[in-house]
């Protein structure tokens, strides 16, 4: 059963600043072969149309005879010292080693053909004649004598006065096969192949046969029945709610706020279902770069930390904008020389090359991030939700990645060693009280041999507070074994930078006179992060060559496409088969379904999007597959899902655990696209699905796209509820059991309220 539909839009996705007009109108064209194939294997995570190696013979993976599947953030939270039976349990092997749910494999053994048919239709396409496409009609289903099996592909042209489809239709398979205007628009996971009822082209318009079988599909649905009666949040956040931070009535009853629990999550046991209200005036986000220099005021109408920071040349009020004239404290001006006196002082800090993911602690305004872009760096930004009014909000508009977030009594949910360094310029977080626990998390957090760069005061002041601190940290540091690589003074700013660097051994943990801070036990998972307390220890340093953070990955960009040396080939990916492949097969597929579709397909205006989150990100080929835009995208692990972060991370890509029953850690209308692969038919499982849902209209932008690969019933549901927040739906296509849809969100909201 096959359906779809393209929607054409017009003006969608022309800036705000240029009102030149643009129309976009869609056609369709299919092409499909029938397929005798049905023996391939099917995995839940469902990874799109991977080659049949990367799949097949798996019926046996499961958590009990496997010992070799990631385990996942939820599992690791239960942790037991006595369950780990091994030196591999204990190493950092576990980071993609470790056993899935046994409920997470078992729909792993149900069968699928269309990844088969793929690989089939590579290996075999050679053999047809070029006008096979055109009698691929003729061949009857039940012939399985022959195997002319192909994927299938759907083109959407931008034009619908180009070409008549007749004369697109005499084109070559090979020629087809390569034009960039062939859009795979249903580039489904591992699950039935497409097929066409006929090869014939209908140029704009569907025949009624289809027309009719849509509409009878659609009143049988069940969940047409469903009216969403969606109500505008009433909240003292307002239009900047973020639903696990502004949890007034948590926070009222915390037990103490002294290590800044009240800006740690406080998520609501009832998540909400309103939509959030825009800001009177809201615009169309300025464009990538210059968005990093000047946003609307009215996108973000917060004056108090221009008054607050304007002389430290943070933000200032310029007429309708909010300007970003130097970039923070420790660099009023102008963060480009301050990175360069960086790098000067350490060359080893080899920016874009051998540093490629950085963290930056108290990032204000994220101006550090912002232009480290300029040297091929990828910054995770944090800050809280504080005094320092939206300043992570500055950051999202700007173009800039920031989550709102805190050193306080959790870890972050980052797993341990994959950030090349850690920064903090004036971030006023005391690293040295409580025994270092905090300078520890980013200890945890910190590869083998990677740098922490500080900026503060206690560097090159003298006053007897900053004194005091600077004896600690060297006290401190001295104590962790990092070693003190360079202090030097950035003349044009003012300000003094001390560079570390996290040892590449234990030897100095060896011969230190006192265990202080101690090392943490064996039992103590280093990559345990989510809603896990702090510990003021220190994780050993791998030695084994086999363990992740016993080498420095490849240098940036190799490290893209480069499987990690930590993978092998007894380590069963999540897909099923040898580590090494599952990974360069993931890589493969997104390349293809991006080249082939995303990019060309949707009528995506790609230069209009910046922000971009993957909701459920595996090995995070989606993002390496976007390389060449200048766009940044957030990679999501799921909690409950196989922790393969530190492969994300490995690849010089960035990323974050997180449970999508909760909100995210982010303002409103931080993302210019959301993608997410088969992540809510396990949503639908075990969270609220309407609050899941507000959740996306919630970090989305006004005009954003939102990009959907499930099953036929979530995509029916889905777009049921997209339609009924008058989104508009852009393209929709299913066949049997899975669903692709692509949808565009509107200005609407809703006129009744509801107080929280």
């Amino acid at each position: 059963m096959t359906s779809s539909s393209v929607v054409p839009v017009q003006n969608v996705d022309v800036s705000q600043e240029n009102k030149n007009d643009v129309q976009e109108q869609s056609e369709v064209k299919e092409q499909a072969t029938d397929t005798t194939n049905s023996n391939t294997q099917q995995f839940e995570d469902k990874p799109g149309d991977l080659p049949e190696d990367a799949i097949k013979g798996d019926s046996g993976v499961t958590s009990e005879n496997n010992p070799d599947l990631p385990v996942k953030q939820e599992d690791k939270l239960d942790e037991k010292p006595e369950e780990k039976s091994s030196d591999d349990t204990k190493t950092e092997n576990t980071d993609s080693n470790e056993s899935e749910k046994k409920s997470d494999s078992d729909e792993s053994e149900k069968k699928s053909d269309f990844d088969e048919s793929v690989k089939k239709s590579d290996s075999e396409e050679s053999e047809k004649k070029s006008d096979s496409e055109e009698n691929e009609s003729e061949k009857k289903s039940n012939d399985s004598s022959e195997t002319t099996d192909k994927g299938t592909e759907e083109k959407v042209e931008q034009n619908v006065n180009q070409e008549s489809d007749g004369s697109s239709n005499e084109k070559k398979t090979d020629d087809n096969a390569n034009n960039q205007g062939s859009n795979e628009v249903f580039p489904s996971g591992a699950q039935s192949e497409l097929l066409n009822e006929s090869t014939t082209q209908n140029g704009s318009w569907s025949t009624q046969a289809a027309e009719s079988k849509n509409e009878k599909e659609t009143q049988e649905s069940p969940k047409q029945s469903t009216v969403y009666n969606w109500k505008l949040c009433n909240v003292t956040a307002g239009s900047d709610y973020i639903p696990c931070l502004d949890n007034l009535k948590a926070i009222r009853n915390l037990p103490s706020t002294k290590h800044y629990e009240h800006r740690e999550r406080q998520c609501p046991e009832d998540p909400p279902t309103c939509l959030v209200p825009l800001p009177e005036g809201y615009k169309r986000p300025i464009e990538w770069p210059k968005s990093r220099e000047k946003i609307w005021y009215s996108n973000v109408p917060h004056t108090k930390l221009a008054e607050y920071k304007g002389h430290q040349n943070w933000v200032k009020v310029t007429g309708e904008y909010l300007t970003f004239p130097g970039g923070g404290t420790q660099f009023k001006h102008g963060a480009l020389h301050y990175i360069d006196t960086i790098q000067q002082s350490v060359p080893d800090i080899a920016w874009g090359k051998q540093s490629r993911v950085i963290l930056d602690v108290g990032c204000g305004v994220a101006s550090f991030g912002g232009f480290l872009f300029e040297r091929d760096v990828l910054t995770m930004s944090l800050a809280p939700k504080d005094e320092h009014e939206a300043q992570v909000q500055f950051a999202l508009e700007r173009g800039i990645p920031a989550i709102s977030a805190v050193m306080g009594t959790k870890r972050l949910p980052f797993p341990g060693k994959v950030f090349d360094i850690v920064h903090c310029a004036r971030c006023r977080v005391p690293w040295h009280i409580e025994g270092g626990k905090l300078l520890l998390e980013l200890n945890r957090m910190l590869r083998p041999g990677g740098f922490f760069v500080w900026s503060a005061t206690p560097i090159y002041q003298k006053i007897p507070e900053d004194v005091e601190i600077w004896n600690e940290m060297k006290a401190l540091t001295k104590a962790m074994c990092w070693e003190v690589v360079s202090i030097t003074k950035d003349k044009l700013n003012g300000v003094g930078i001390a560079v570390y660097k996290k040892p590449t051994s234990n030897e100095c943990y060896e011969q230190r006179p006192k265990n202080q801070p101690p090392i943490c036990p064996d039992s103590d998972d280093p990559n345990a992060a989510w809603n896990v307390p702090l510990e003021a220890c220190m994780h050993k340093v791998p030695v084994s060559s086999t363990e992740r953070g016993s080498q420095w990955p490849e240098k940036w960009p190799a490290r893209l496409t480069k499987t990690p040396y930590w993978l092998s080939d007894s380590q069963v990916g999540v897909y099923g088969k040898p580590a090494p492949e599952d990974f360069t097969a993931d890589y493969e597929h997104w390349k293809r379904v991006v080249s082939n579709s995303y990019l060309n397909g949707m009528g995506i205006q790609w230069s209009n999007v910046r922000n971009v989150m993957d909701m459920r990100s595996v090995y995070g080929g989606f993002a390496a597959a976007l390389k060449d835009l200048k766009i940044w995208v957030m990679n999501v692990v799921t909690v409950d899902s196989p922790d393969t972060l530190p492969i994300i991370f490995e690849r010089g890509l960035f990323g974050i655990y997180h449970d999508w029953c909760e909100s995210f850690s982010t303002y409103p209308r931080s993302y210019d696209l959301l993608h997410a692969d088969h992540l809510f038919s396990k949503l639908k499982k075990r969270c609220k699905f309407e609050a899941v849902v507000a959740e996306v209209d919630r970090i989305l932008r006004p005009e954003g796209k939102f990009i959907v690969r499930d099953t036929v019933e979530i995509i029916n549901e889905l777009e049921s509820m997209m339609k009924s927040m008058q989104w508009q739906v852009r393209m929709t296509y299913s066949k049997d059991k899975e669903g692709f849809l692509c949808v565009q969100k509107s200005m609407w909201r809703p006129k009744e309220l509801v107080t929280l």
